[in-house]
């Protein structure tokens, strides 16, 4: 061997030799920090890690948890996404799960909707598990988030000044006496100048003066400040003379805490001391105080993972005596969860208790809810909306005495930073407007067809099976009702003949089917319903257009008369909710004048895909898959507020909606006549026709048509080079901005 080539492996072997001591000091130095809880330095040391190495897996993991630590959802995203592709949730099982954690906080509804599903069938061999709950309980989560997003409120919002909030963390707590009660998370050294997180950062509380309007500088409580320890939260007793708030060492990346009291003398916290162990339980994480008053009692809420709550941190109160005892501390089981449940705040004058939760729908991480206490229990949690939440953590919800502003703190886009966007929190207000302008026909318009597409689902040939009626007296929720009690037997019809994990993933897909899409239309329906009463109830005249699919195992001149049954259905609905609330509307007989119109377009199985089963025989691709159950449904698909000019109105009606050619043969030139009446109270000028397609022609006899008068359009369609069920329509456009559809329908054959 040449001496030349000893020299050469020499070297390339000290290179190596070097390049992996480097990289394991890199990786020894990023793990202590990020124990420490220190993410800026231990994102740094990977970095400088994965410049030798990038290719290891585990270091990619330490990577991604790290930057899911420091709230760096973009990257932590795309790291997560990279670890599932190449290890499938085997070697890191949480993987997949917080992949779709970080697309929900990213907004990206829709892709952590699959992911959610996915990860469902990758947990699903533990359906008790913390993963298959979580990932089940997201992936509902993000299909209300996604019929959720739209602003409710007409609060206008406002970051608090630099003089409040930093580059660092900050978190509001109370608004007493003119003065803000808030926390920062910064390090001593640093004056907010740099960005959490580092081994000298700590909590500590600060006041700042609110004057003029105009919050001042904020200044540190010094009484309660201790180096070694965070403090943080804060509320005054009922009477102004105690002030609870929390203590904290760390713990890992994590904090200990407990309640702490201080008396306060001259505005200055005096004789501070710990509650007892009846509150701070001696193994157990408890903070955020608020004292509040419930049904003449001062009470204490509070957050704590003690035992016997649900999982996590939990919601607590007990009954204050004395000021300073502590009856025995009831959980607040109807909101608390397997996750964390943070924030209290009790409005004692509404009896509500505000909260955050990253367990209930939300948009993503900690939103803020609301539990209402009625007949001496706490209701189901409501969540506050945007722009209260967003797809990062809301936290810290609050009050002013004055009812009329509120503060939350988040880590959303748009908080002070200086290298990641969402690392840190700040403190947000939300105040009402003085005199708000009323919203307009216009806006109002716009809201309720945010909520569009609602889409409604049918079993097989419901309502009224084997029937050629165009009406039913089937109310939609019944039907939905009977719809959903045969889960169990549509898993069973979809998976027979399956085995292992193909019969699982059947049935995981329907019962998906379900949840997703008839579950969620019915909830997209109450949202819309109320929305829609609401413009009712102030006068408006409101055309609904509602359209009807079917599958296609049905000739298609029976399914036209099918989604006719199915649009009445939702009439039906309508008509009954609430003692018959929507009745006067569609009778044109409500007091405050609105009226309803539902526009109906029975398009049969037009769009259905064309290899769906129309087998009769073959029951489990043509009634029970979800090919084919997607299929039946109707749509709310738009909605037109009519606009009174001088009490006169403008409307018309299509005399056949659809003309059902039947079956041809392919070059079959089909001829069909319809009606179009004016049934409003004004003339109607015809201002064209659309036709989308070479294939059509459409020929009217008039330009106009007087109220109560009709005019005729003959319609063409050629079917060369047309197969299989086909539909083709025209539209005609009138004055007004009104529109007529007119239908064809065939079955061509070769």
């Amino acid at each position: 061997m040449s001496r030349l080539y000893l020299v050469i492996v020499i070297v390339l072997w000290s290179g190596f030799s070097n390049s992996q001591t480097e990289l394991k000091k890199y990786l020894d130095y990023a793990k202590e920090k990020y124990k420490q809880g220190d993410y800026v330095h231990a994102l740094s040391y990977y970095e400088q890690a994965m410049k030798i190495d990038s290719s290891a897996i585990h270091t990619l993991w330490d990577y991604a948890e790290a930057l899911r630590a420091y709230k760096d959802y973009r990257k932590a995203e795309y790291y997560y996404g990279q670890i599932f592709q190449r290890e499938g949730a085997e070697l890191f099982p949480n993987s997949l799960l917080y992949l779709g954690l970080m697309q929900k906080h990213n907004g990206k509804y829709d892709a952590a909707i699959e992911t959610f599903k996915k990860a469902k069938k990758v947990y699903r061999n533990d359906k008790r598990g913390y993963q298959y709950l979580k990932s089940r309980r997201e992936f509902e989560s993000c299909l209300w988030a996604k019929s959720n997003l739209r602003d409710t409120s007409d609060l206008i919002f406002e970051h608090l000044p630099e003089l409040v909030n930093t580059k660092d963390a900050e978190f509001g707590h109370r608004l007493s006496n003119g003065e803000l009660v808030y926390s920062s998370l910064r390090a001593d050294s640093v004056g907010g100048k740099e960005e959490v997180y580092a081994a000298d950062y700590k909590t500590r509380l600060f006041t700042s003066k609110l004057e003029d309007s105009a919050f001042q500088i904020g200044e540190r409580i010094e009484e309660l400040f201790w180096e070694k320890y965070s403090v943080g939260n804060g509320s005054f007793s009922l009477d102004g003379k105690r002030f609870y708030f929390s203590l904290c060492e760390d713990e890992s990346f994590n904090y200990r805490c407990k309640i702490m009291v201080a008396q306060l003398e001259d505005g200055k916290f005096v004789d501070i001391d710990s509650l007892g162990p009846i509150i701070n339980e001696p193994s157990a994480n408890t903070t955020m105080p608020f004292i509040g008053e419930l049904d003449g009692e001062e009470v204490l809420f509070y957050a704590s993972n003690k035992d016997g709550g649900k999982g996590g941190m939990d919601i607590w109160y007990s009954f204050i005596v004395n000021g300073n005892q502590y009856k025995n501390p009831q959980n607040v089981k109807k909101i608390n969860t397997l996750d964390n449940e943070l924030s209290p705040y009790w409005d004692g004058s509404e009896k509500v208790l505000y909260f955050s939760s990253s367990w209930h729908n939300g948009f993503g991480g900690y939103d803020v809810f609301s539990s209402a206490f009625k007949d001496n229990a706490f209701q189901d949690p409501v969540n506050l909306g945007i722009p209260i939440n967003s797809p990062a953590n809301d936290l810290y919800y609050f009050e002013s005495n004055t009812r009329d502003s509120s503060f939350f703190s988040s880590n959303r886009l748009g908080t002070n930073f200086s290298k990641n966007p969402t690392c840190c929190s700040d403190i947000f207000l939300l105040r009402k407007p003085i005199d708000p302008p009323p919203p307009t026909i216009t806006e109002t318009l716009e809201d309720l067809n945010k909520r569009l597409p609602v889409t409604l689902y049918f079993h097989n040939d419901i309502p009224n099976p084997r029937s050629w009626d165009s009406v039913t007296n089937v109310n939609y929720i019944s039907s939905y009702d009977e719809y959903t009690r045969m889960l169990t037997q549509y898993k069973k019809e979809y998976s027979k003949g399956l085995s292992g994990s193909k019969s699982k993933d059947a049935e995981d897909d329907i019962e998906d089917f379900f949840v997703q899409y008839v579950d969620q239309g019915v909830k997209d329906l109450f949202l819309f319903r109320d929305l829609l009463l609401e413009e009712l109830t102030k006068g408006r005249r409101i055309q609904m257009t509602v359209k009807g699919f079917a599958s296609p195992l049905a000739k298609t001149d029976y399914n036209v008369n099918l989604t006719k049954r199915r649009i009445w259905s939702l009439k039906n609905y309508l008509m009954e909710y609430d003692h018959g609330v929507f009745r006067p509307f569609f009778e044109n007989n409500a007091e405050s004048g609105g009226q309803l119109m539902i526009v109906e377009v029975p398009f049969g199985e037009y769009i259905a895909n064309q290899i769906t089963s129309d087998n009769p025989n073959d029951v489990q691709n043509s009634v029970y898959s979800r090919a084919a159950a997607i299929e039946r449904k109707i749509e709310i698909q738009s909605v037109d507020v009519i606009k009174d000019t001088d009490s006169l109105s403008s409307f018309v009606t299509v005399s056949p909606t659809v003309q059902v050619a039947g079956e041809v043969m392919e070059g079959t030139l089909i001829t069909k006549t319809f009606m179009v009446k004016n049934t409003g109270e004004i003339p109607l000028e015809l201002s064209g026709i659309e036709i989308p397609c070479e294939c059509n022609t459409a020929v009217s006899n008039k330009s106009s048509i007087a109220p109560d008068e009709s005019l005729e359009v003959v319609m063409t369609f050629d079917t060369n080079a047309y197969s299989g069920h086909t539909v083709k329509s025209v539209t005609l456009v009138f004055s007004n901005n009104l529109k007529a559809r007119l239908v064809i329908t065939a079955e061509i054959k070769k």
